[in-house]
């Protein structure tokens, strides 16, 4: 099930930051950072608990 929720939210994440260096370039540096960060939680949450 956790598996189902990690490739939904991948894209979803990666289109809100796309959208947001659209809008806010200056924002470059946050948002790439932000991303690795989450995708990286996503991939590491179904680990961390079994």
């Amino acid at each position: 099930m956790t598996a189902q929720y990690a490739v939904i939210a991948q894209p979803l994440i990666a289109l809100l930051a796309g959208l947001l260096i659209l809008l806010v370039p200056r924002t470059l540096n946050y948002t790439v950072a932000a991303f690795l960060i989450l995708t990286g939680l996503i991939g590491l949450f179904p680990h961390l608990f079994a």
